[in-house]
C-alpha cells in the first residue's frame, strides 16, 4: 500500500455509493466537520437496503413464521381445526391445515419496508447536511468525481480532498444463461413474483442460496438445491452445515451435492437447468445464487491509480486505503467480507483516518456473521477449520440446543452452541451458535472474542434462567480447567 498519513486539512469528501459503507461514512465525516456529497445510482441504502439484505431478511421473516408453526402442534396449539381433525406431520407433530401464503402480499410488504428504510436514510443524511446526488458516478483522477445525473442533465463535476468508493457488487449469472426476471432469476429479482413457484431450483449452496432455499421451502415451495460441493455452506462450520443440510432434507428439500450447474434455459412452461455431468433438472423457476461481481469496472479506478485484484475487487488495507492517495474503499467492492456491518465499519474507519480522528483498524476475526436460515447459524472469531489449518492449539466443547430448558419449552430441537478456546490461556478464540435467533445469541461470544475474555470470564457472568443464552455460559463452564 502507498504510505500516507491522515490529511487534517481534508474537508471535501465525495462518496461514490450510498449503501451501508457510504451512508455510515457520510455521517461520520459530517460529525467530524467535513463537507460531504454522496453519489448514488439507485437510492439511499444501495442494494443492501433496496434489493439485498433488507428485502431478503424481510422475506425470511415471513418464512420464519411458517417454520415456527411447525412447532406449534407439539406445544398443544391447533390452527382452525379441532384437535381430533389434525393430522400427523413428518416429524411426528400434528400439523393443522388451512395456512397459506400470499406471496404478492409478502413481496409488497418486502418492497414497502425497503423503500421506507431508504427514505429514512435519506432523511437522516438531509438532516445532517449531507448532499445527495442521484446518478452514475466515476472517478476522473483521485480527487475528482464526475456524475451523470438521472434525467440526462449535463454532467456534474465534484472536486474532493478525499474519495470513498463504496459501489458494491452485482449478482453473477450462469454463463450463457442471462437472468430474465421471469423464470431465470437473480436474488434481486425474486420480489416481482406474484405467486409461489411450483418448483424452484436454487443454484448455489453458499449463504445466499441456502437462505433463499430454506425460506421458499418454508413457504411451501418444492425446492431443489444444486450444490457443486460435498455439502451446503462449504465455507462454514462443518457441524453447523451438516445439521442444516439434515434439516433441509427432513423438510422435504431435494439437495443435489457435487452437482455443478452448467446453464439454464427457458422451456415451454418453466426452466431446465443443465448439470455438468449431463443431467437436467426441470422446474418452474430457477434462482441463480453463485456469487457476486464487484461493480468496479468502467468507473475510472485504475486510471486514478487504484489497484484492483484479478477478481475486480479494490485492494485496501486495514484502514480502508487504496493504492491511490486520498482514495478509500469500503464494502462488497473490496472483497474483505460481504457483510453490511463490515461495509459500514470500513466506511467509518476510512473517514476517521482521512479526517484525523482516532482509528482502530478493522480486525476480521472480531466480525460476527449470521446466516438467516432456520435454524440460523452465527459465527465469530477463529473457525475450527482455520485453527486446524494454522496448527493452533485449541480445545472445544459443543452443547446441543435440545438440552437447554428454554429450548425445550419453545419446542426447539435443532441446534447447538460451540466454543473454541486456548488450552492454557483459556482465552475464547471463536464460537458457533446454531439456533433460532442465533444472530442475537452470538453477541456475548463476540464480546468475549473482541475483548480477549477467558472461558471463566464468560462462565462467571450471570445469565437468566431459563434462557437460550444460558447454554453459552454452560459451554464456557465445560471448558474450565481447575487450578492445580
Amino acid at each position: 500500500m502507498t504510505s500516507q498519513g491522515p490529511d487534517l486539512q481534508a474537508t471535501r469528501i465525495v462518496i461514490l455509493g450510498g449503501g451501508p459503507g457510504g451512508y455510515e461514512a457520510a455521517l461520520v465525516a459530517r460529525r467530524l466537520g467535513a463537507e460531504v456529497t454522496v453519489v448514488e445510482r439507485q437510492g439511499l441504502g444501495g442494494s443492501a437496503v433496496l434489493t439485498d439484505v433488507v428485502p431478503s431478511k424481510t422475506l425470511i421473516a415471513a418464512a420464519e413464521w411458517m417454520t415456527s408453526t411447525e412447532r406449534a402442534a407439539g406445544l398443544g396449539i391447533r390452527f382452525g381445526v379441532p384437535a381430533a381433525d389434525a393430522r400427523p406431520g413428518e416429524a411426528g407433530d400434528l400439523v393443522a391445515p388451512g395456512i397459506s401464503v400470499d406471496l404478492a402480499a409478502v413481496n409488497q410488504r418486502v418492497m414497502a419496508l425497503a423503500a421506507a428504510q431508504s427514505a429514512d436514510i435519506r432523511a437522516r443524511l438531509d438532516r445532517e447536511g449531507v448532499v445527495t446526488v442521484l446518478g452514475e458516478g466515476r472517478l476522473d483522477g483521485p480527487r475528482r468525481v464526475v456524475v451523470r445525473p438521472r434525467g440526462g442533465e449535463a454532467d456534474v463535476v465534484l472536486e474532493a480532498d478525499a474519495v470513498l468508493v463504496s459501489v458494491g457488487a452485482t449478482p453473477r449469472e450462469l454463463p450463457g444463461s442471462p437472468a430474465d426476471g421471469e423464470r431465470i432469476l437473480t436474488w434481486t429479482q425474486l420480489y416481482g413474483l406474484q405467486a409461489l413457484p411450483e418448483k424452484l431450483i436454487v443454484v448455489g449452496s453458499g449463504v445466499t442460496g441456502a437462505e433463499f432455499a430454506g425460506a421458499y421451502n418454508a413457504l411451501g415451495v418444492d425446492v431443489t438445491l444444486v450444490s457443486s460441493r460435498d455439502r451446503v455452506l462449504p465455507g462454514e462450520d462443518a457441524d453447523a452445515a451438516e445439521l442444516l443440510e439434515g434439516v433441509f432434507r427432513s423438510r422435504g428439500m431435494t439437495v443435489l451435492s457435487r452437482s455443478r450447474a452448467a446453464g439454464a434455459e427457458r422451456t415451454a412452461d418453466g426452466v431446465a437447468v443443465s448439470l455438468a455431468d449431463g443431467r437436467v433438472v426441470e422446474g418452474s423457476h430457477v434462482l441463480v445464487a453463485v456469487g457476486a461481481i464487484p461493480a468496479t469496472r468502467g468507473i475510472g479506478l485504475e486510471e486514478a491509480g487504484v489497484t484492483l485484484a484479478p477478481s475486480g475487487h479494490v485492494v485496501v488495507d486495514k484502514v480502508s486505503r487504496t493504492t491511490a492517495r486520498g482514495v478509500y474503499a469500503a464494502g462488497d467492492c473490496t472483497g474483505v467480507l460481504p457483510l453490511a456491518s463490515v461495509a459500514a465499519m470500513q466506511g467509518r474507519i476510512a473517514m476517521q483516518h482521512v479526517l484525523g480522528d482516532a482509528v482502530r483498524p478493522i480486525r476480521v476475526p472480531d466480525v460476527a456473521a449470521n446466516i438467516f436460515t432456520s435454524p440460523e447459524i452465527a459465527t465469530v472469531g477463529k473457525s475450527e477449520a482455520a485453527l486446524q489449518a494454522a496448527g493452533s492449539k485449541y480445545v472445544t466443547t459443543t452443547l446441543p440446543l435440545s438440552r437447554n430448558p428454554r429450548a425445550k419449552m419453545l419446542g426447539m430441537r435443532d441446534g447447538f452452541v460451540k466454543l473454541f478456546a486456548h488450552p492454557e490461556a483459556a482465552v475464547v478464540l471463536g464460537g458457533v451458535v446454531v439456533s433460532p435467533r442465533a444472530s442475537e445469541l452470538i453477541f456475548p461470544i463476540t464480546l468475549a472474542v473482541s475483548h480477549r475474555l477467558t472461558v471463566d470470564d464468560v462462565a462467571e457472568a450471570f445469565t437468566v434462567y431459563p434462557s437460550l443464552s444460558g447454554s453459552i455460559a454452560e459451554v464456557a463452564r465445560m471448558l474450565h480447567h481447575p487450578v492445580d
